[in-house]
């Protein structure tokens, strides 16, 4: 493995205004969940929050055994792997952002995917036209390198207290134990189940008896238990021999059934490609918000600009003259901005000039701040700033690329009792990837390079994410971090694709403007604004009063059905930790502490 160290170049320092919200614990309300899933836990020791309660526990037996954040968070993620196989595994990829105690410093990891050496600008078109992404997200072509096993290996490595051997050891047991089924797997495996049944290890280890496993049933994975072992063992040596191979060549020849009429597209990832994946550690995008410190993931990623851009604009206007909906309004107006440069400007920094420092400046924020009329939103889309302008509020054309990154993903948050805190998302992007199992080996590939733009528009738009060799596609996945006064208070991320963005800022705002509690932010009906005509809303928003006072304002809605699934957790003054997970949505995750506060 290749350790790569790189700066970004963010920067800090919005005038500091008001914190509307105490920053103590509260507890949570009545317990929605699913028998055996907690998404409210308060207490102290440590805390784990994820989508899975097997996952949540495997974080807290290492933390029991004297394990840190990082070795709960990486134990946690490869129980996710066997349990939630078809949003992360050891097949895909994520960002690790970690809060070292020690120093004080926050950390990250870009543990995205990256293209194959032999990937050209136009490698997802055919005579001049993209094809068709329901066939891109189907393929070998649209599999990376997976930077899960460098993400895991490195985070232990460098800061945790426990070996990779140790950490592995719950997951292990799991994969070869199993998991109970529930509606939630069944419900993603019959989504997937038409593809599933077109590659014979796919259909074989998640189709049983050529049908999704029925809730209450026990699912094991035994290659998965073996690949383990031997990952953790030799750590990510072993994309040097069997386990790298056996990826590059079903990525090149996916093993497809033989009565399947599906055209499934060769890839292009060679072995060498596998072998010389590099994780980066970055310098993590750094905006003042309210007086406190927001940390995030930087490019490749777009979580950590376009957050940390909406944040400083909003930090252009005061709380308390905007009041609540207006609050809400000038939200939706800078998140159409901050999506507006997202696409303009976001990429791989080592392929890209990514002006990171000036989307994050206060003086820029000013200037995409002066396009927010308090009164009235603004006609989306909306154009992109001009980064080499000093002032004013003038902008290029209108960005007309929405993308293409998949919906799925997972994430979790994990703290101990020294003071130390992790947030990591991770994924296969679409949910089930790209459906290709690695034969023998237990888990399935992803589909990343589905998150590259297939073309660059005709306004010239989207032309920082195409594709290029060894090039990590453009990602949404928003890790985040908040410290006040030097400490950690919040610690947030979600899936959801382009949706994550949107569900953190929302979080965000809701804990820290509007005086919500960390649960009641969480479980708040969300809204997604993404530089579109319309904002995306949850059931539980629209038909109500603020639908209609947004409404006035020009804002207009189209129902989701769900946004995002966050997991989060805070630290009050007295050390006592509230971790949160969802109580409903994609079936409700779970949040453990080490002591339960009684």
């Amino acid at each position: 493995m290749r350790v790569m160290v790189r700066g970004t170049g963010g920067v800090a320092g919005a005038t500091v205004l008001l914190i509307a919200a105490a920053a103590g614990p509260a507890a949570s309300g009545d317990n929605g969940a699913p028998e055996g899933r907690d998404p409210v836990a308060v207490g102290t020791g440590g805390a784990v929050a994820t989508v899975d309660p097997d996952a949540t526990e495997a974080g807290l037996d290492i933390l029991r055994s004297g394990g840190n954040a990082v070795d709960a968070a990486v134990a946690s993620a490869a129980a996710l792997g066997v349990t939630e196989p078809y949003s992360a595994g050891l097949g895909g990829g994520g960002y690790f952002v970690y809060y070292d105690a020690a120093d004080g410093e926050v950390r990250t990891l870009d543990g995205r995917e990256t293209a194959p050496a032999a990937m050209a600008e136009d490698a997802f078109l055919e005579e001049g036209e993209p094809i068709p992404f329901d066939e891109a997200v189907t393929s070998g072509l649209s599999v990376g390198v997976p930077g899960t096993p460098a993400t895991w290996e490195h985070a232990q490595d460098a800061w945790g207290k426990k070996s990779l051997k140790k950490v592995m050891g719950p997951a292990i047991e799991l994969a070869d134990d199993g998991f109970v089924v529930d509606e939630t797997f069944q419900r993603q495996t019959a989504d997937n189940a038409e593809r599933f049944a077109d590659f014979p290890d796919t259909a074989e280890l998640f189709l049983p008896g050529g049908a999704p496993p029925e809730p209450g049933t026990v699912l094991r994975n035994p290659d998965l238990a073996d690949t383990y072992r031997t990952f953790a063992k030799e750590g990510t040596g072993v994309l040097e021999g069997e386990i790298g191979a056996d990826i590059a060549e079903t990525a090149a020849n996916p093993p497809v059934a033989p009565d399947a009429e599906r055209e499934v597209r060769s890839g292009l990832l060679s072995e060498q490609d596998i072998a010389e994946y590099g994780i980066v550690e970055r310098d993590p995008t750094h905006v003042r918000y309210r007086g406190l410190d927001v940390y995030g993931m930087a490019p490749s990623s777009s979580g950590g600009s376009t957050v940390g851009e909406a944040l400083q604009i909003m930090d252009t206007f005061d709380p308390a003259e905007a009041g609540d909906t207006g609050l809400r309004h000038v939200m939706l107006e800078a998140s159409k901005l901050s999506f507006a440069d997202r696409g303009a400007y976001i990429g791989d920094p080592a392929h890209v000039d990514v002006p990171l420092e000036t989307l994050l400046s206060e003086d820029y924020a000013r200037q995409r701040a002066c396009r927010i009329d308090p009164d009235a939103a603004q006609e989306a889309p909306v154009p992109a700033g001009d980064v080499e302008a000093e002032e004013g509020c003038g902008g290029g054309d209108a960005a007309d690329t929405p993308g293409t990154e998949g919906p799925s993903t997972t994430h979790l948050v994990a703290a101990d009792r020294w003071g130390n805190v992790v947030s990591y998302t991770l994924t296969i992007e679409q949910t089930g990837g790209s459906g290709i199992t690695v034969p023998d080996r237990g888990f399935l590939l992803n589909n990343e390079l589905t998150d590259f733009e297939f073309e660059a528009s005709e306004s010239g738009q989207g032309g920082a994410n195409l594709p290029g060799p060894g090039k990590r596609p453009r990602s949404s996945m928003a890790p985040t971090l908040v410290l006040s006064d030097g400490e950690p208070w919040l610690a947030a991320g979600s899936p959801g694709g382009p949706t994550i963005i949107t569900t953190v800022l929302q979080l965000l705002v809701d804990r820290v403007d509007r005086g919500t509690t960390l649960p009641q932010a969480v479980e708040a009906p969300r809204l997604s604004q993404r530089n579109t005509a319309q904002t995306n809303a949850e059931p539980g928003f629209l038909g109500t009063d603020e639908e209609e006072r947004l409404a006035d304002r020009g804002h207009s809605f189209e129902e989701l059905a769900e946004i995002g699934a966050a997991t989060a957790l805070e630290v009050g003054d007295d050390g006592v930790i509230t971790a949160v997970a969802e109580s409903e949505r994609r079936g409700g995750g779970h949040a453990a502490v080490l002591r339960p506060r009684e």
